[in-house]
């Protein structure tokens, strides 16, 4: 018999005393709960349990090689997971705590080396989302929470894409709505001077530099594929994010960028695919003579995160062979739209220039 995961709906403003003491308990037996952030939905389990950490991993299929984020419900509980903390951690808590960025500081003792693949950092954060807050202030504990999707897959931002992902894998989702941000956290680490950004996320370079000025912007070339290799962070794999269908990225002037989705598009129909387009909302009117299956993901960038999985889900879902997009400027929410792009096709990308239109 087929054993289904439950859910549990629950405000995303005030969620059930009752729901949340529920999951809560679920967490400190060594259970796996899969529940939303301000960013994406989390699959949580004990920071300081190895074996509800491993239960992670096998739930996900996620490979030894990738690193989870430890979460906190107050500042005061960075001392359980982190120590020789800088005064630049509390100083970036005191601008983006509660909130979606996630620091890179030296591991306590305390917390499993598996957290971080036996490193001595660990990665944490303070999220905002009140279900999030809640449910870690109700166990007790620290709470490692991947994106609740299988691995490689685009991000979980509602409890129904946890479902179709980890059904039967994890004990308790807690459906809390559509997560607001629809992308992962800032990863920055502040074991390296000057600090890096590791994974760009939900809080932009730019604020980041405002609080920070010498932090250096990550490279979206950055790829570990060599299994034996210990990223500090998460979301730093050349394929992750991916859909099921192929994608591939354009990158240059508009109007070539135009002339050459359109003639890729024409390409992949005679070859007898069936295409699927991510267009923010202006560029729908350049593709609409063509039969082709389009999402819209929103009119600017911080739409575009929060729809972007979601627009990969639909259209696995609608059975597209492949997916055409262009990579939007990189700046502000652009470049975390940009680099989940990146890593979804693998770095499949076409360089247009002026010439080729």
């Amino acid at each position: 018999m087929t054993r289904h995961t439950p859910i549990i709906p629950v405000d995303p403003h005030h969620p059930d005393a009752d729901a949340i003491r529920q999951a809560a308990a679920v967490l400190r037996d060594g259970g796996l709960v899969a529940f939303p952030t301000e960013t994406v939905y989390g699959l949580g389990a004990n920071a300081l349990d190895a074996e509800a950490i491993a239960g992670i991993y096998r739930a996900k299929g996620r490979p030894a090689n990738n690193p989870l984020i430890a979460h906190i419900s107050t500042v005061a509980e960075l001392a359980r997971v982190a120590v020789d903390i800088p005064e630049r951690a509390h100083q970036l808590a005191a601008a983006f705590w509660p909130g979606a960025l996630t620091l890179v500081l030296k591991r306590h003792p305390q917390v499993p080396g598996s957290v971080s693949l036996g490193r001595d950092t660990i990665a944490v954060r303070l999220p905002s989302h009140p279900v999030a807050h809640a449910l870690i202030e109700a166990a007790g504990v620290p709470v490692v929470a991947p994106s609740a999707n299988r691995f490689t897959r685009p991000s979980a931002t509602t409890a129904q894409h946890v479902l179709a992902d980890l059904d039967g894998r994890v004990d308790l989702i807690l459906d809390g709505g559509p997560t607001p941000i629809g992308v992962e956290s800032t990863v920055v680490d502040l074991t390296v001077d000057p600090p890096i950004v590791l994974r760009p996320g939900g809080v932009t370079f730019e604020a980041l530099r405002e609080h920070m000025p010498d932090v250096q912007r990550y490279s979206a070339a950055v790829a570990m594929d060599d299994d034996s290799a210990r990223p500090a962070s998460p979301g730093m794999l050349s394929k992750h994010y991916s859909p099921n269908a192929s994608m591939l990225l354009f990158r240059g002037p508009f109007e070539a960028v135009t002339d050459a989705m359109r003639q890729t598009i024409g390409d992949c129909m005679q070859a007898g695919q069936k295409v699927g387009l991510l267009l923010p909302d202006a560029e729908q009117p350049l593709f609409a003579n063509l039969d082709v299956e389009v999402v819209r993901l929103g009119a600017d960038a911080a739409q575009m995160a929060r729809h972007l999985f979601a627009a990969l889900r639909q259209l696995d879902e609608q059975g597209v062979d492949c997916i055409l997009a262009r990579i939007p400027p990189a700046e502000g929410l652009g470049v975390t739209v940009g680099d989940r792009l990146l890593r979804a096709a693998e770095g499949q990308v076409i360089d247009v220039t002026d010439a080729d239109i």
